[in-house]
């Protein structure tokens, strides 16, 4: 019996502690809690009940200093996952833009903004890219899925293993990320378009973030590109992924991070060419273009 018992407690521990955490959530706040206690910050899609009130109902309160790391000089290594990335035109397309994207973003207003929350240098490019043309096992990309991409790349030194990057694992359109009983475009049970997270690998905490194909209108901004709609959603997570990358750091008292606070409301705009969404300035007290 005891050894039955026991059995039984490893079984619920290796229940994932947050699945039913994200289908009870109301859209109260895109913040959650894996099984390992690392936070998964959804990009919750435009039309989640939390993101159907102006920015001010979401909450005017600023954002708070809860005491966590942030990343003062924050780079980006980006990881296109799929063979569709070198052999669909339009796919190639969207990776050639979404690099050209980055290779400025670190100089533009859009960026200065979140200096006010302790980001002291424009975000990098690392090596540039890796190109993964395996194929994730399943059309729902997991959690666990992305982060052992991740390593992947870490393990193979197909991109540098640093503290200070940002992994953008980018997915897509014949698949879809999965948190728990929520999905991206694509799957069956829509709630977000993107998220950042972290994990512990070889004594090292890793960031990185999902970035799932925009394949739905849930998770586009009317009139706009895939490419457009995918540099909307890497504005989002690597500004959050930089002033919060543990989930410690800033957020407000509704676990909304800067980007969370602007989602959607106002409108997402383009900027040279390229596809922005509105940040939370703490110095201003609501959502700014630039700075």
């Amino acid at each position: 019996m005891r050894r039955a018992s026991l059995v039984s407690v490893l079984l619920l521990l290796s229940v994932p502690l947050w699945s039913q955490e994200v289908a009870d959530t109301n859209g109260q706040s895109p913040r959650i809690v894996d099984e390992n206690g690392h936070v998964i910050q959804l990009f919750l899609h435009k039309d989640h009940p939390a993101n159907q009130a102006a920015p001010q109902a979401r909450g005017s309160q600023n954002l708070i200093n809860h005491g966590g790391p942030i990343m003062q000089n924050p780079e980006v290594f980006l990881i296109f996952w799929g063979a569709k990335w070198t052999t669909d035109p339009a796919h190639v397309t969207v990776k050639s833009n979404v690099m050209a994207f980055f290779s400025g973003f670190g100089s533009t207003g859009e960026w200065n903004t979140i200096h006010q929350y302790g980001v002291t240098s424009p975000v990098g490019l690392t090596n540039q890219n890796w190109v993964d043309t395996s194929e994730p096992a399943n059309p729902g990309v997991s959690d666990t899925d992305i982060q052992n991409e991740v390593i992947k790349c870490i393990a193979t030194a197909q991109c540098p293993s640093s503290t200070s990057t940002v992994y953008e694992v980018f997915l897509p359109s014949n698949h879809y990320a999965v948190i728990g009983s929520a999905t991206s475009c694509g799957g069956p049970h829509l709630q977000f378009c993107a998220y950042h997270s972290n994990f512990s690998y070889q004594g090292a905490d890793i960031k990185y973030s999902s970035m799932p194909y925009p394949s739905c209108s849930g998770c586009q901004t009317s009139g706009w590109s895939d490419s457009l709609n995918f540099e909307h959603f890497s504005t989002h997570e690597t500004r959050e992924a930089a002033t919060d990358p543990d989930g410690t750091a800033w957020f407000d008292r509704s676990g909304n991070e800067a980007d969370d606070k602007c989602a959607w409301s106002p409108t997402p705009f383009t900027d040279s060419g390229f596809g922005y969404q509105y940040e939370w300035s703490n110095a201003d007290r609501g959502c700014v273009k630039t700075k």
